[in-house]
């Protein structure tokens, strides 16, 4: 006789450290949300945003294009940004997001970060998810300038922190200060311990882990090995002549 469980024994904890500056990580962002969705045991995974910072010399205040940033600090024309921008806008499109670099704002993104974690405290992992979602959407899709706290206030009221008991002057407030600094540290630190070197970064349990905007099929299979991991068939032993078929072959 085998005994199958009744229920999930442990969830799965997956943990995501991205960067809000990152277009690949807004597009891993959505490849992994549609792995999730398809996955059975998708009301048992808790996802954890976790802080990277791919620039963290930029300059705090106001941004800056795109264009302009990106080429000067990899030493490339124009012509060759536009490419590349063509590339990943492309690529976003094929999941839904209209990117538009020529209203893209460079910008140092760790008062942004400061905010989903915020979020996550005050609302827990929805609104945290709604925040990302909307600091990527403002960010890519808006040009907003994520770099000027006007701008990040309207990210949060859009992600509903009022639900949440912050109005606009909260929020103003929390980012005239330096609440959650500890929390984004804790995180770039984390980030470092784990050798993480490159986002989207994708960690089931500590035990797997896949970097990239990886496609769907294989976060569905980093859920599936995380889960078998963290819930293995139980057997019991049974009569050790009972006869069973293997394969193509049956023995009579």
């Amino acid at each position: 006789m085998t005994t199958l469980p009744a229920a999930p024994t442990r969830g799965l904890t997956v943990e995501v450290w991205s960067d809000i500056a990152c277009p690949w990580c807004y597009i891993g962002k959505r490849r992994f949300a549609q792995a999730l969705e398809q996955f059975d045991h998708r009301d048992h995974v808790d996802v954890v945003w976790r802080s990277y910072q791919l620039s963290p010399d930029t300059p705090r205040g106001p941004g800056r294009p795109e264009a302009e940033a990106l080429a000067e600090l990899k030493g490339i024309g124009r012509d060759q940004v536009d490419r590349m921008f063509a590339h990943v806008t492309a690529v976003a499109a094929e999941v839904g997001l209209a990117y538009d670099f020529d209203t893209v704002l460079a910008f140092n993104s760790y008062d942004a970060h400061r905010l989903t974690h915020l979020a996550r405290e005050v609302g827990g992992a929805a609104l945290a998810e709604r925040t990302l979602e909307a600091l990527f959407s403002a960010h890519f899709e808006r040009g907003a300038d994520l770099g000027t706290d006007a701008g990040l206030v309207t990210v949060a009221r859009e992600a509903g922190f009022g639900a949440a008991g912050l109005d606009d002057a909260a929020v103003a407030a929390f980012l005239a200060g330096s609440a959650q600094s500890d929390a984004v540290d804790e995180d770039l630190a984390q980030a470092r311990a784990l050798g993480v070197t490159g986002v989207p970064f994708f960690v089931v349990d500590r035990r797997y882990a896949v970097s990239g905007a990886q496609p769907s099929e294989v976060f569905t299979q980093l859920l599936e090995t995380g889960w078998r991991e963290a819930n293995p068939l139980q057997t019991i032993a049974g009569d050790p002549d009972a006869q069973a078929c293997a394969d193509d072959s049956c023995a009579i």
